[in-house]
């Protein structure tokens, strides 16, 4: 049986902060277009916002008009944000107060690629399940620890619509099109895209560990997916072998072999990683992110930091 369309269109307001990237955009208001365009009448009626100004810079240059975010009366249906970059720049109280006012009025609220970021720093994800492009979710794991973000290409949770950016927003369209106008029709309009693998909402935003390092060795990648997930408070060695079923030399082994490198630096270089992602993202200090990244004094995690990377963590923060 075929879902008919909705009657009356439903209007979508688009909030792109500067640096935006122009591909989740793209992702996120095409669908809508091709909407239209298939049905042959405005189902989906979209409006983009600016914090200031009547334009946006996305991170490639291309230049969107939009509708200044304070000067906007229009009630919409449901409102995304969309933003790129670092979270250093992301500080925009107009947005943080009109994503209030809209909370408030029962709008539907979304977050895409960073977007998630701007609708916790307004207060506004608490008690709900969300996401955030995997780049991301350091920075607000650690700028908002009563938060856990949740590995998901998109979720869905009442009101609150977040996605990890990318082109994930195809996926969230198709979902939230098939749930309005029927599956068949959010069906034609991916075709139309050529997108033919329509990701779920639980599928992942990353290539799996193993294709990531490379490796196929299910011990070795248990054991690097443990580092992954405890950079804060680093396991020793002997504990890691007793995680992995194996005993100290050869842990060492698995490492020589399949990295050539050792458990130690392995450890590290995700530490030093991590912490580097801090430094571009977070506004914590250098101290802070030193802990963050389990080192026990600035000065340790200084030498380690200049040693990796050939500068220091100052310098990385002033770039």
């Amino acid at each position: 049986m075929t879902t008919p369309l909705a009657t009356s269109p439903e209007s979508v307001g688009i909030v792109l902060i500067p640096g935006f990237a122009l591909m989740c955009y793209a992702s996120a208001v095409e669908p809508l277009r091709a909407a239209n365009l298939l049905a042959g009448r405005e189902l989906y009626h979209v409006t983009t916002f600016a914090p200031e100004g009547v334009s946006v810079t996305s991170s490639s240059g291309a230049v969107v008009p939009c509708i200044p975010m304070g000067s906007a009366k229009q009630r919409v249906d449901s409102l995304f944000v969309i933003a790129g970059g670092h979270p250093s720049v992301w500080n925009w109280p107009v947005v943080h107060k009109v994503l209030r006012g809209a909370a408030r009025e029962g709008v539907t609220l979304g977050g895409i690629s960073g977007g998630p970021y701007l609708l916790a720093a307004a207060g506004l994800l608490a008690g709900y399940r969300f996401t955030i492009h995997w780049e991301h979710t350091p920075a607000l794991r650690e700028a908002f620890p009563d938060l856990r973000p949740v590995p998901a290409r998109y979720v869905v949770d009442r009101n609150r619509l977040t996605c990890g950016g990318g082109i994930a927003p195809l996926d969230m369209m198709h979902a939230l099109i098939a749930q309005r106008h029927g599956a068949a029709f959010a069906t034609k309009i991916s075709d139309w895209y050529l997108h033919t693998h329509v990701g779920s909402s639980a599928a992942p935003q990353r290539a799996s560990a193993a294709e990531r390092h490379g490796l196929h060795h299910e011990g070795l990648l248990s054991v690097l997916e443990k580092m992954e997930t405890t950079l804060e408070a680093p396991l020793d060695r002997s504990a890691m072998a007793r995680f992995a079923g194996v005993s100290e030399r050869h842990l060492d082994r698995l490492f020589a072999t399949h990295l050539s490198s050792t458990f130690t630096a392995e450890y590290r270089r995700l530490r030093l990683e991590q912490a580097r992602t801090l430094l571009q993202q977070s506004a914590l200090t250098i101290s802070e992110i030193a802990v963050a990244c389990g080192y026990s004094t600035p000065a340790h995690f200084a030498r380690s930091y200049r040693q990796q990377y050939g500068t220091a963590p100052s310098a990385t923060r002033r770039r």
